[in-house]
């Protein structure tokens, strides 16, 4: 295990340095979380990507105890070349991870694999391990954290000075997070112990970290917090792997009787709540050089107590002041603000307008027919185009046990369904590519689809993108086994793919990710050959609105369009025979809003039926052919 880890790279971008920073931010985000987790297990390159660095510089005033390499971007292994920075790849350069957050998490991960007596560094991925896991696409909270929050601070960094007056929106909606209340998996029972504790009127003791408070044996100071500090003593209990005093544990008879809608809410201590997590890591260097230049431009932090407190507070956990003297970051003392009057906060913007949109009522009342009926009367309906192949099938029997999606825990009647979905989409990138194409399987999932054409199209070079990691972890054993050497694989969310491909292909792309590829595909000028799926899911998003085709756009409001796709996902065998048709139409008049999308841009676009229908209740297909 550790020789394999010692041959990962983590390739990091630098364009300049800046004050005690390194840009850009995601560059210092990192440096910081290695410091903190103390983790030596990645040999570090760092990209240089500014027209006039100077090499000298960049090694002078890096960080005092981590060893980099200089590197330019032309240099990067050919499957690093096509993603964003951060990213780590396996020494063969077939492996990839790539994204802020996939990196982050993979770091803490390997730390904890080497050290398992890091606890505290594997609870930085939260309950369940699930901080920061949400890609951005669709995640508000991680695009806040992982894209928002850097790039309005290094705007802010870099802008004029008539420029840089107001608080960047993406600062004051974190600031707007930090304000509301707190949902945590056992929230009932702490809510319990606060209400006990304000009924009872006293004021608990809550360990605060002084700069000496990390170094062993030094015993943890006690002080006296006024309420509310019940969610400091969790918090903080959690950090010194203790437990909450027996006195706050104990519930009254009365607090347990009273109802949980009667119960006090619970007010942050970090970023997603109560708790220390990768998000805080993410968030500190940001936030820091947003609060340096903000002193030293004199301006006044009223308007962001929360922040500003939440600031203070992350110092106090253990480990974080000696990261911080480590990355050179002279952390700031700020003085304790009050919160701003009400109608002071309503003279600054709220939610971005674009995340507005996304907040739209969510609950679409009423049946298809009327929004069916509106589209018809205007000449549209559901048309699908007559399959190019329909017999066409992989010869599965003479193909390496490997190859087949039955490798794995799947039933024989599932593997079938599978094999005929992919009987579909391999028979039309068959009919479109050429050798020294290079396909891409995005959310390739464990790989039926790309292990597929990578075996039967040795000439061309296939790649796999997938965010779950266990996912790809299984698609590579096959390829290994299969000693595929025409194959690669990225762990990371489509956004931080930006290599060049012919062919885009993803089988059962769940909602948004459909639009996603199409994206992609269309960015590329590439053919695509895409199986929607999870049309319910579809909602808008900071980056996609529905309709999406100025047709559709003409006839149907965004509510109308949500009922055809929350209905389109209607076609389960179980259901009656009427309510599967009038799914199918549904998920025709969806995809056909998509394909006249793209159409839009030059395409030529078919949506055509998976031969057999019974192959999926989702059996429909895109066909796209550029200009």
């Amino acid at each position: 295990m550790k020789d394999s880890i010692a041959e990962e790279h983590l390739y990091l971008g630098f364009s300049h340095q800046y004050r005690d920073s390194i840009f850009p931010l995601h560059t210092s985000i990192s440096l910081f979380l290695l410091s903190y987790c103390d983790c030596k297990l990645f040999k570090i390159f760092l990209v240089l990507t500014g027209e006039d660095v100077d090499d000298r510089f960049v090694t002078k005033n890096l960080l005092g105890d981590v060893e980099v390499h200089l590197i330019s971007r032309c240099q990067l292994p050919m499957v690093v070349q096509s993603c964003c920075l951060p990213a780590v790849a396996v020494k063969d350069g077939r492996f990839c991870r790539a994204g802020l957050s996939v990196v982050l998490r993979h770091i803490i991960q390997k730390t904890y694999e080497a050290d398992p007596s890091k606890k505290d560094v594997l609870e930085l991925l939260g309950f369940k391990k699930t901080c920061l896991k949400a890609c951005a696409e669709v995640s508000q909270w991680t695009r806040l954290c992982e894209i928002s929050i850097p790039l309005a601070v290094e705007g802010f960094l870099t802008a004029s000075p008539e420029h840089c007056q107001t608080i960047p929106p993406d600062i004051l909606q974190l600031e707007r997070k930090l304000g509301e209340p707190v949902r945590v998996h056992n929230d009932d029972k702490i809510r319990r112990q606060k209400l006990q504790q304000q009924k009872a009127g006293a004021k608990a003791a809550v360990p605060v970290l002084g700069k000496d408070a990390t170094e062993a044996g030094t015993p943890v100071e006690m002080h006296e917090h006024p309420l509310p500090s019940l969610e400091l003593s969790v918090a903080f209990s959690k950090l010194l792997v203790q437990e909450v005093s027996e006195a706050v544990n104990r519930e009254a008879p009365h607090i347990r009787r009273t109802k949980t809608s009667d119960l006090p809410l619970l007010d942050h201590v970090f970023a997603e709540g109560l708790y220390f997590t990768l998000a805080d890591i993410v968030l500190l260097p940001c936030i820091h050089q947003f609060l340096v230049s903000s002193k030293k431009q004199g301006k006044n932090l009223v308007n962001l107590p929360l922040l500003s407190s939440w600031y203070q507070r992350v110092q106090e956990v253990p480990g974080v002041k000696q990261a911080a003297g480590k990355c050179n970051m002279q952390l700031l003392q700020l003085p304790e603000l009050m919160s701003a009057p009400e109608e002071q906060l309503q003279d600054f913007p709220s939610v971005p307008d674009e995340l507005e949109e996304v907040n739209e009522d969510s609950h679409f009342i009423g049946g298809p027919r009327p929004t069916m009926t509106k589209l018809m009367e205007n000449g549209i309906e559901a048309k699908f185009s007559p399959h190019p192949c329909p017999n066409w099938t992989v010869d599965w029997t003479n193909l390496p046990s490997a190859v087949s999606p039955g490798e794995g825990k799947m039933s024989r009647e599932r593997a079938l369904r599978k094999q005929q979905q992919l009987n579909n989409l391999v028979a039309a990138v068959t009919k479109l590519a050429k050798p020294g194409d290079v396909i891409v399987d995005f959310c390739s999932g464990g790989g039926h689809v790309g292990i597929v054409l990578a075996y039967m199209m040795p000439s061309c070079q296939v790649v796999l993108i997938e965010n779950k990691e266990l996912s790809l972890i299984r698609a590579k054993d096959r390829s290994d086994e299969l000693g595929l050497n025409n194959i690669s694989f990225i762990q990371a969310n489509l956004d931080y793919f930006k290599g060049t491909f012919n062919i885009g292909v993803a089988l059962h792309a769940c909602g948004v990710a459909t639009d996603m590829v199409i994206e992609h595909c269309v960015k590329a000028q590439a053919a695509f050959v895409i199986s929607p799926c999870c049309y319910g899911f579809i909602q808008n998003t900071v980056k996609f609105k529905y309709p999406r085709s100025q047709q559709f756009k003409e006839i149907l409001s965004y509510k109308e369009h949500m009922i055809l796709c929350r209905f389109a996902d209607q076609t389960a065998v179980q259901l009656p025979p009427e309510r599967r048709l009038i799914g199918k139409q549904c998920m025709g008049l969806v995809d056909l809003d998509r394909a006249w999308a793209a159409e839009e841009c030059n395409y030529s676009v078919q949506v055509i039926s998976m031969e057999p229908e019974s192959c999926s209740p989702k059996n429909n297909m895109f066909v796209g052919i550029p200009p």
